[in-house]
């Protein structure tokens, strides 16, 4: 009898403890509504949530909202200060000393025990963690200019260069550089990556992996607008992972997404007009910002591949000279972007210095391939671009313009992780990419030709090798004055433009649509997506 009487007592406890959990659950989603979620698309999807691979836009995007740095960029791409309150630069300019907040905590978690304040050595764990082999981060790169760092005390971080970096601090803003708890990456291991704990405005909720993410308000945060308003405003971030941008057009024009970045074949012309301004069916519901944007389009011959086409200079001048670059803007990219005609470095950096790259000149090209087979015997030159589907039509065109000065094209259609892959390990001879800024400084482009870059050590995909260039590569990096450093750079982008390892194609602009009832979502050169001031209208 005793036994039955326990068994229906556990029973009721059980049935109680549901009940108000569903009680909760049901209070909790009363909290807020639909018009407190921002909902967007991620069509790449996301690979990880551990901002030791934040890698690409659609890791970074996500690890931006959930964790912070020593330091951030504003939307005019000035240094601020985030978890460090203030720093000093040591007269040489190879120590930083960095002094931290003392109320950044991070997101709450029963390994914790309580709230959990971030101290000096959790950002010396996070540096040495994209050091160690075992998590074999592709953000270690970053720290290749750092001799040492250590915490001080709980509150005073030091960083010892092994020479000047005039653009550490804004290298430091990359979220490689965000500070993660030990304690709770030892509990999950390689598990870290779909179980994030950091300081951001947004705190991980749920991950239902190629279907959805869900993030919420982390009403701890230590950030407040200029009105000493919390940050952030929204209660939620909603990211879905449609793979196809056409169904992502189509799920914002019904308004079950608040916004889109950039723009895609499958809807550029249903959006906007020939001259990029927005079609007037959209004016009374949609936003459009754009800007320019740290990006660089180009093709890139891989250096070191045994076919005469991409050894030859002749060659790579010529498909230089053989498109042209404006048309291709106007027609195909409805007037977004500008014109790459002008060296690697792009338009929206100091450095950019609007020096001769190269134009539109079919004579010239035509010159140059024939030069190309009465040296080489060759009557057929043949160059195969490498590319995805997103950059098709562009390549397309590039196809049939070089057809009409006598060069053979053929257009290789990979999927976006086969073009990563192949691109990385040097199987393709010619092939499409870009170039994003990880940081607001000439020399992340300039990196991607310096010799000791040679993937995979670093982001020279093309291998391409030149003893001047480096030379003036290593004197960028220890030049202290910003003058003389931007002359250092503007040498180094012209010998890019007179090798030709890369033919460049555009520097990109930003460009956002948003739903009319979304405020504050602003624009910035690098297109990182900051959620925490914007606020959904009702």
């Amino acid at each position: 009898m005793k036994k039955n009487i326990h068994i229906l007592y556990l029973k009721f406890f059980t049935i109680l403890c549901i009940a108000l959990q569903l009680f909760s659950c049901s209070k909790t989603q009363s909290e807020f509504t639909e018009a407190d979620v921002f909902r967007y698309n991620e069509y790449k999807n996301i690979s990880s949530l551990d901002p030791a691979f934040a890698k690409d836009k659609a890791n970074i995007w996500a690890c931006n909202q959930l964790f912070n740095g020593l330091v951030q960029l504003d939307d005019n791409l000035n240094i601020q200060p985030d978890i460090a309150k203030k720093w000093s630069i040591s007269d040489d300019a190879k120590t930083y000393t960095f002094t931290l907040r003392n109320d950044v905590f991070f997101h709450n978690h029963p390994q914790f025990k309580g709230k959990r304040k971030v101290m000096a050595h959790d950002f010396e764990y996070s540096l040495n963690r994209l050091l160690d082999d075992k998590v074999a981060s592709p953000g270690r790169w970053v720290m290749q200019q750092v001799n040492t760092f250590k915490a001080v005390n709980d509150s005073v971080f030091t960083i010892e260069l092994k020479q000047a970096f005039p653009a550490f601090l804004g290298l430091l803003s990359m979220k490689y550089c965000s500070v993660v708890p030990q304690e709770i990456i030892d509990f999950y291991g390689n598990d870290f990556r779909a179980n994030p704990i950091g300081t951001g405005p947004f705190y991980f909720k749920r991950w239902e992996e190629n279907t959805k993410l869900v993030f919420r308000k982390n009403k701890h945060y230590y950030e407040t607008d200029k009105d000493g308003v919390q940050l952030p405003y929204l209660e939620a971030v909603a990211i879905r992972f449609l793979s196809d941008k056409q169904s992502e057009f189509l799920q914002f024009a019904q308004g079950k997404f608040d916004f889109i970045s950039g723009l895609a074949p499958s809807y550029k012309d249903e959006l906007l007009t020939a001259d990029g301004k927005l079609h007037k069916k959209y004016k009374a519901t949609v936003n459009m910002v754009s800007g320019d944007y740290l990006n660089t389009e180009y093709l890139g011959f891989y250096m070191e591949i045994n076919q005469p086409e991409v050894q030859s200079l002749l060659i790579r001048q010529a498909v230089n000279y053989g498109f042209d670059r404006r048309k291709m803007i106007t027609y195909l990219r409805n007037g977004i972007g500008t014109p790459a005609e002008n060296g690697f470095i792009p338009k929206g950096l100091p450095a950019f210095n609007s020096q001769k790259g190269y134009s539109y000149q079919p004579k010239k090209a035509v010159a140059l391939i024939n030069q190309f087979k009465k040296e080489t015997g060759i009557t057929n030159p043949k160059i195969t671009i490498a590319t995805n589907s997103l950059y098709v039509d562009l390549c397309e065109y590039i196809q049939r313009e070089l057809e009409k000065i006598g060069l053979t094209v053929q257009i290789d259609l990979l999927t976006a992780s086969t073009l990563r892959e192949e691109k990385a390990t040097g199987k393709l001879p010619l092939f499409r990419a870009s170039w994003i800024a990880d940081y607001p400084d000439a020399e992340n482009y300039l990196s991607l030709f310096y010799s000791k870059n040679f993937t995979p050590n670093g982001p020279n995909y093309t291998h391409f090798k030149n003893d001047v260039y480096d030379v003036l590569y290593e004197t960028a990096l220890q030049e202290t004055e910003l003058h003389k450093r931007h002359i250092l750079y503007q040498k180094m982008d012209s010998i890019i433009v007179t090798k030709a390892p890369v033919v460049p194609l555009y520097y990109d602009q930003v460009i956002r649509f948003s739903r009319k009832n979304i405020k504050g979502l602003g624009i910035n050169p690098i297109n990182l997506l900051h959620l925490k001031r914007v606020q959904k209208i009702k």
